[in-house]
């Protein structure tokens, strides 16, 4: 038999599971190897035997995208599907023309043929960006669900840093669970918080074993889709959460705007501070793509840690999430925010300091100015990232990752969290939506 030759396209996430579900162990395909970009230290490596299967005794190659069109012609492959995420509509077909024209067709596989039925109600909590506010969206959302007296398993985009073998299920619930597994700066700034307000946390690279784990101690699964991805997991409740701060980009990134047509519950976050006719753009849109999606407006209010340290009138470095900065293209966060409300006198430029890979980030992502992204893929890039707030001249470090860095990270300055929530303006209300799919009880008063 002729099997069809695919390479996927990705990004150490998405393509780990559209293999396992669509390709592996199916006798049709044979997948000659994996792509990478986005994640640095990813290309170079082998996707293991263990999780790839009987049909690939050596595992499986990941190379880097770079060499897509010398990989198409030299493997003879026959297609190349495109698995990753919070990039422009004009980048995937840019990806497109280059398989397409070393010879090979191009595929995108639809969310349906890459979700997982569950045995328990599902609420996947997504985006049309990263940075758009789905952490503070899906923590919110799991706190309904315990006040309803349901337990609550989160599971979480796959973040496959390490030990791909030993990553295949893992399964959180205490800080200790997140040394032991030595989790990277974006893996805790996704986990910790989860964790802080008591609930389970699952993920890893294999979503068939890690849901049917994370269903023997769930009433409820939330998933918990990074990168503005779309679902892994077949919702009862699909929440998507919109930006008013980048109007527009929902319609310009795949795959938010599918997310977006997909939504059964559109979220505006960020209405305190974006400008009106931003939201009004943002609300239009949904109105006219999706107009059987119910729409709840939020705010996302920042509160800064009180110690006695003063920002007014102060140098301050403001230390925001690496990923929302990066690919998520967000010039500030929540730190250039509390600065700014604070009266500091002026934001320190991170880029004089800078060394090693962060001093790289900020060449790649140029659009990044003055302010630090907390860049955590492995303990080298931790190592650097202290040194550049070390080398800085700031009076002040105000933190605005999800996670407390100094739990990481020994400051010689100092230093003040600054931290979100999300908070619902007007009905109809998060709640009001769950009962009515028949996720939370009607009697639950939240």
């Amino acid at each position: 038999m002729n099997r069809t030759r695919v390479l996927i396209a990705g990004a150490a996430g998405r393509d780990f599971h559209n293999f396992n579900l669509v390709f592996r162990d199916r006798e049709a395909f044979d997948v000659v190897g994996f792509t990478a970009t986005q994640i640095p230290n990813i290309d170079g490596r082998v996707y293991p035997y263990e999780l790839a299967g009987e049909l690939y005794p050596t595992g499986i190659p990941i190379f880097p995208e770079d060499d897509l069109e010398r990989l198409v012609r030299e493997y003879a492959v026959d297609e190349v599907v495109f698995a990753y995420s919070d990039v422009t509509h004009e980048h995937v077909m840019h990806i497109g023309s280059r398989a397409l024209a070393a010879g090979a067709h191009y595929r995108l596989l639809a969310p349906r043929e890459t979700e997982l039925p569950s045995t328990r109600p599902v609420v996947a909590v997504c985006a049309v960006r990263t940075g758009s506010g789905k952490s503070q969206t899906t923590r919110h959302v799991a706190r309904l669900l315990r006040e309803g007296g349901k337990r609550v398993a989160v599971l979480r985009h796959p973040m496959p840093y390490g030990d791909l073998t030993a990553q295949a299920v893992q399964r959180f619930e205490r800080y200790d669970d997140l040394d032991a597994a030595d989790c990277t700066i974006e893996e805790r700034e996704e986990y910790e918080p989860h964790l802080a307000e008591g609930n389970l946390v699952f993920a890893g690279i294999d979503y068939e074993a890690i849901l049917r784990r994370a269903e023997e101690e769930a009433d409820v699964i939330v998933w918990d889709g990074g990168n503005n991805d779309t679902p892994f997991i077949t919702p009862n409740v699909h929440v998507v959460v919109v930006d008013p701060h980048r109007p527009g980009h929902e319609l310009r990134y795949h795959p938010g705007e599918t997310n977006l047509r997909m939504a059964d519950l559109c979220i505006v976050n960020k209405v305190d501070s974006a400008q009106p006719d931003a939201v009004e753009a943002v609300l239009r849109s949904i109105r006219v793509h999706n107009p059987r999606a119910a729409i709840v407006q939020a705010a996302s209010p920042i509160d800064v840690e009180q110690n006695g340290v003063e920002i007014s009138g102060k140098r301050v470095l403001a230390v925001e999430d690496g990923p929302t900065l990066t690919h998520g293209e967000m010039a500030y966060g929540a730190a250039v925010l509390a600065a700014r409300a604070h009266g500091a006198a002026e934001l320190v430029d991170p880029r004089r300091f800078a060394v090693g890979t962060i001093r790289e980030t900020f060449e790649r992502y140029p659009h990044v100015g003055e302010v630090l992204p907390a860049m955590g893929y492995g303990r080298q890039q931790i190592a650097e990232l202290r040194e550049t707030i070390a080398r800085s001249d700031a009076d002040v470090v105000l933190i605005g990752t999800p996670i407390d860095l100094r739990r990481l990270i020994e400051l010689d300055k100092p230093a003040l969290r600054v931290t979100y929530r999300l908070e619902e303006i007007g009905e109809p209300t998060i709640a009001d939506v769950l009962r009515g799919r028949g996720v939370l009880p009607q009697a639950a008063l939240v």
